[in-house]
């Protein structure tokens, strides 16, 4: 894996938080290890990152893993790669004033790279324009059902979502998102780790649990699983 640092054209910001880098599989990375020296956790790195996993990231999509060599210990470290979309929602778990801090520095960071985005793709500005939205991938899937097999063990990304993909569709953050869907039962509660969907939710085709190719169980949602949740947010008046 090829990266290549960039310094940051972000004035004083520079000398502070993780240095923004052209990553060949993420485009713009931040390194995990240099976020969590700026937040400052209690616990240690790999347990502090493994317990950020929990929130539904996936890996080559959100974060690739990674070596640096640190010159006092003389010895290479585990580090990963992560998007700013998930920087960010880092930060915003934290719930501390460094962590409010790194959030409105990522959020400065995209809105200075932001380009206008092709009419063709353009993200759906109303409720009512990404229900459309949904219902016609999901419609379009359910069409091609016959022609497409079974998904291997690992996740298929094409059609699978995250729950920050889909809260981006309605204006929320992955952790809020999976706050309201454990208040309507979606997940399963009694699971003391990570999050499960409940049976019904996978029998419907709404989700499906997924495993990364680091061995992480994650709860995906299908596009039908999309438009359910937007819908059913809609209605709670939580969208």
């Amino acid at each position: 894996m090829n990266i290549n640092n960039s310094s940051s054209n972000n004035g004083d910001y520079a000398m502070q938080f993780p240095t923004i880098q052209e990553n060949n599989d993420l485009q713009q990375a931040v390194s995990a290890r240099e976020l969590y020296d700026f937040l400052q956790p209690t616990e240690r790195f790999s347990s502090w990152f493994e317990r950020q996993l929990q929130y539904g990231f996936i890996e080559t999509q959100d974060y690739v893993g990674c070596e640096v060599f640190n010159t006092l210990a003389r010895q290479s470290l585990q580090d990963f790669f992560i998007t700013i979309d998930m920087a960010k929602e880092i930060s915003m778990i934290q719930r501390s004033d460094k962590g409010k801090q790194a959030r409105q520095y990522f959020i400065d960071v995209e809105r200075r790279a932001s380009e206008p985005v092709a009419p063709s793709h353009q993200i759906p500005q109303t409720l009512g324009e990404a229900l459309q939205l949904a219902a016609n991938q999901a419609l379009q899937i359910e069409q091609d059902a016959p022609k497409v097999a079974h998904y291997d063990k690992v996740v298929d990304r094409h059609t699978l979502l995250t729950a920050t993909q889909v809260g981006q569709k309605i204006g929320l953050s992955a952790v809020m998102l999976n706050r309201v869907l454990d208040e309507i039962g979606v997940y399963n509660k009694a699971l003391k780790r990570g999050r499960a969907f409940k049976q019904w939710f996978v029998d419907k085709g709404l989700g499906e649990m997924k495993q990364t190719d680091m061995g992480y169980s994650q709860p995906l949602f299908s596009l039908k699983g999309e438009a359910w949740v937007i819908e059913r947010l809609a209605s709670e008046g939580a969208a």
